[in-house]
């Protein structure tokens, strides 16, 4: 990612800041929220405006350009960051991925396993670095962490009745989940060499500078596929039975049966078609990072 690195020295002595939040994020009480505008205060890039998403919507490139916006700062949960740097697709600006959810997959990728304050802090010593890393690239838009295709991704309903906190509707989805996982239309990839006919109950696709590293998993038993999907709950596939699917500049994924297959783009449900095309990529916007800062 580093040869894609910029300085951006451009930014006014007292930079236009704004915050994007999510109340429904893992990490997105008022406390940390305001740890969050504390931080940047203190590093000089004081808050001027707070938007709760989403009942406030994602700012458009026009609507910050309006407001004369220096920076855009995202402080939610992978889904929120999807939504909010689609949104700033094309604007000129910097935006700062801040770690406030569970997985918080970009943030690492960005900064490293660093909690948001301390990312923050690293902003004060150091010029602001920028770059525009590979994402994937399809045709629901760009997805920033990876994809998810397959009858596994019915775990994202457990993953809904957790946070939530409905005890029953967890049991229940949590049963339908098992039996779906294992019973549901698999997919494929259909490149040449690309893992197992029958295919996979969930593949993943996730992006890297080299390309589209792609993996199939499976199982062999209803144990499997009920251990696997804890796994699905926390996006954590590395221990699962799965089969290397190579890394890809572009693959075609496809449901044999015919079926829409089942789609989650950066851990948020898409309505997924039975042949789904998904590419390398830049991201369209300047994404700031700390991981050679000093």
């Amino acid at each position: 990612m580093t040869e894609n690195d910029s300085t951006r020295p451009g930014l006014r002595a007292l930079p236009l800041v704004w915050l994007v939040c999510n109340a429904a994020s893992g990490s997105n009480d008022d406390a940390s929220v305001g740890q969050v505008q504390e931080a940047l205060d203190e590093a000089g890039f004081p808050v001027d405006r707070t938007l709760r998403f989403p009942d406030e919507a994602a700012p458009t490139p026009a609507v910050l350009d309006a407001a004369q916006v220096d920076l855009l700062v995202v402080f939610g949960g992978d889904g929120t960051t999807h939504s909010v740097v689609a949104a700033a697709s094309g604007w000129s600006g910097p935006v700062l991925v801040l770690p406030g959810g569970t997985m918080n997959m970009l943030p690492k990728r960005l900064h490293g396993d660093f909690p948001a304050t301390e990312i923050i802090a690293r902003l004060a010593r150091a010029p602001l670095l920028t770059t525009r890393p590979q994402v994937i690239s399809s045709r629901h838009g760009v997805g920033l962490t990876g994809v998810l295709a397959g009858p596994g991704t019915i775990w994202n309903e457990v993953r809904e009745a957790m946070r939530a906190v409905n005890i029953v509707e967890f049991v229940n989805t949590a049963a339908q989940a098992i039996s779906w996982s294992a019973n549901g239309p698999k997919v494929t990839c259909a490149d040449a060499d690309c893992g197992r006919e029958e295919g996979y109950a969930a593949i993943t696709v996730t992006p890297y500078e080299s390309g589209l590293e792609v993996n199939g998993y499976y199982a062999e038993s209803l144990a499997d596929y009920a251990g696997q999907g804890i796994a699905l709950l926390n996006r954590d596939f590395r221990d699962g039975p799965h089969d290397s699917l190579g890394t890809h500049r572009q693959l075609r994924l496809v449901c044999p049966d015919g079926e829409p297959m089942g789609l989650l783009i950066d851990g948020e449900p898409f309505d997924g078609a039975a042949e789904e095309v998904f590419s390398l990529a830049t991201c369209e916007v300047d994404l700031v990072t700390t991981l050679n800062a000093s």
